[in-house]
This record gives C-alpha cells, structure tokens and sequence, in this order.
C-alpha cells in the first residue's frame, strides 16, 4: 500500500475515496472492502477485457461475477448499449445489494455508472478507469449518462461510486492518441483555478509524454484533488463546478458535428479550450502572450488546435446552444480571466464570439 495515495472526496455520506498510484490492480482489497453483497457485474469493452478483465477477475473469487463486454468507442455511448447492461443485470436476476465496477475509459464509466443509478433505482458502483482522460476527470465526481443524436451527454444522473481504483500502470498500454486526449483534461486543471500546476505542465510534459511513474502519479494526485474540491463545493453544479466545462461547450459542438468517435473527447475539448482563449483574449481578459503559452502547451502535448473546416459558423452556433450550461436560449460559456482563473458561465457579445469561430484556427 506505501506507493498507492488515497484522496477522499468530501460529501457526507456520499464521500469515497480515491485510490492512484502503480499497481491498484493487484490490490484486491481495494476493490473488496467497497463491495457489499455477492453479485458483481463487470461492463468494459472489447478492447479492454482482453488486457485486463481476468485481473480484476482474480480479485473477486469469493463473488458471483457477471461480466459485459461491450464495443469500444463513443458512438456506442448510447441507450441502446444501455439496454444490454440491464439486461443481463435482469436476466441473472441482480438485485439491489449487488455493485457494478466499471472497467475502462471515460465511455464505459459514464454508461456503467449510469446504468448503476437506473438500475433498481439505484445500485453501488466502483469506477476503474484505464484512460488517463477517465482517471484525472470523468471517473470523479459522479456525473453519469449517454449521448443523444441532438447533443453529448444529454441523458444522464449525478450518482456518485463507492470508490475510484487508479493504476497508473494500465496507462503504459494506452496509445499515444488516447494518451495525450487525457492530457487536456490535466492541462485544463491548471487553466481553470492552478496557475503553479499549469507552470508544473509546461516544465514537466515531456515527462509526462514519456510515462514517468513519478510525474503521472503526481499530474493525476494534482488533478483528482482539484475536481474532488470543486465536486465537494459543489456536486450538482448549480454554480461553481461549471468551471469543469472549460472548452466543452465548444469541444461538444465539434464531436456532434464531425459524428460521435471521429474526434477523442480530449482532442475536442483541446480545440475548445483554444477556442475559449482566443474569446478570452477577445473580450480584453487573457493577454496574447498567455493565449500563446496555452496554445503551445496543447501543441506540445501532440493534440490538435484547430477546429475541423467542415462545421461552419451558423453550425457550431446551433450545435452551442444545446448545452446544459445554457438558459432561455442563450449560449453561456466558460472563460479564462488568466491562467488559473476560470469565469463563471456567461454570455458573451455575439460579433466577438463569432469572431472567434469565423476566424480562429480558420484558413
């Protein structure tokens, strides 16, 4: 246990731990001390199961295991994919004592965890992310669901798991893709409310690009404790928490538009983030130095910046307005006053964010 380090999120009795560090898999008492009853059911996907399934598998030998092997990717984020997880919770007759581990990336966390909190109105789930995009963002905070035709993420709960099991060594089998898709989430940290961990970012990446053990632990321990702060302030995001959002209103209208896969969820809100800069610096907040620096860190981080030539203004425009974040029809964004410091949603001048989308990345 010395190498592995648990942060707690905070919500009453809500409040789970957060367990990162080299070899969580190994350690089955992580996984067993949060489980309650004897039925576990499993839901990863097929490009997962094969690496590390039967691993989980051997932490588990005194329960009755159910396991769903689902597709890999975004477009099978769905509620018919959701279908098949209840139904075989259903036809093996799980009951409400039973708890479902969600293995995989940031889709099989969403999907499985809304599945738990449909499921009989409700069952434990334990989250064990093996994207780094999952570890440092979606698999904390509770927030569940799938996509709709119309917009992402548009059908989900706020359900919180029993715990978060992140081993670090499960990302040595990611590809560089998915890889640096989870950068931007850790990047998006430091923009949002940690200007020493942004610097930490710049000085450190190519670290990180190498899979140091020492700078992962640290970039994910430095992420995880910033969203489990502003998760413990604020859980459902009536205020605050919408920080979180920096670049997805923007990042969201891209994966609707290019068709749910085409870009990675880290790649898209990389472009939106730089998207949310170039406003920023538009409206007087982020000087063009500071816009540069962050820019030049996605670039670095081998991410894109640059939003697809296909989704014209009047589409992203349209793809925008539906948002969570938005009310009475009015596109509300999340912007930067500096790095570290992150706006509350708000609506901007309409000629500067069209500006932005007719001009910035734009030929």
């Amino acid at each position: 246990m010395s190498k592995i380090k648990q942060l707690n999120l905070q919500l009453g009795d809500r409040s789970y731990p957060i367990y990162i560090g080299p070899g969580g898999l190994k350690q089955g008492e992580l996984l067993t001390q949060k489980i309650r009853g004897k039925q576990v059911a499993i839901v990863t996907n097929d490009t997962i199961a094969p690496l590390y399934l039967q691993q989980v598998k051997s932490l588990l030998t005194d329960f009755k295991i159910e396991t769903v092997i689902l597709l890999d990717g975004e477009q099978y984020k769905t509620l018919e994919t959701l279908a098949i997880i209840f139904d075989a919770l259903l036809e093996k007759r799980f009951n409400r004592n039973a708890t479902l581990i969600a293995l995989g990336g940031g889709v099989i966390g969403d999907i499985g965890g809304f599945a738990a909190a449909c499921y009989q109105r409700g069952i434990d789930f334990i989250q064990i992310p093996t994207t780094l995009l999952a570890q440092v963002d979606s698999s904390v905070g509770g927030k569940t669901g799938v996509n709709h035709p119309l917009g992402k993420n548009m059908i989900g709960a706020f359900y919180q798991p029993k715990a978060v099991i992140i081993d670090t060594e499960v990302l040595r089998s990611l590809d560089d893709q998915q890889f640096s898709a989870g950068l931007a989430e850790v990047i998006k940290y430091g923009l949002i409310r940690d200007a020493e961990f942004f610097q930490w970012l710049e000085n450190n990446l190519d670290a990180l690009l190498s899979r140091d053990n020492e700078a992962l632990t640290f970039a994910i321990e430095r992420s995880c404790t910033n969203k489990a702060e502003v998760v413990a302030e604020d859980e459902k995001e009536s205020g605050i928490r919408a920080i979180l959002n920096l670049g997805h209103t923007f990042g969201h209208a891209i994966e609707t538009g290019s068709g749910y896969g085409v870009y990675l969820h880290g790649e898209a809100v990389a472009i939106g983030t730089c998207q949310a800069a170039d406003l920023s610096s538009r409206i007087g907040w982020l000087n063009e130095q500071d816009k540069q620096r962050i820019i030049d860190l996605f670039q670095r981080a081998k991410l894109p910046v640059t939003p697809p030539a296909k989704i014209k203004t009047n589409e992203f425009l349209e793809l925008m307005a539906i948002d969570k974040k938005n009310i009475d029809g009015g596109i509300r964004l999340i912007l930067l006053k500096s790095i570290g410091y992150a706006s509350l949603p708000m609506t901007v001048d309409q000629t500067l964010l069209n500006a932005t989308l007719d001009e910035y990345g734009r030929d």
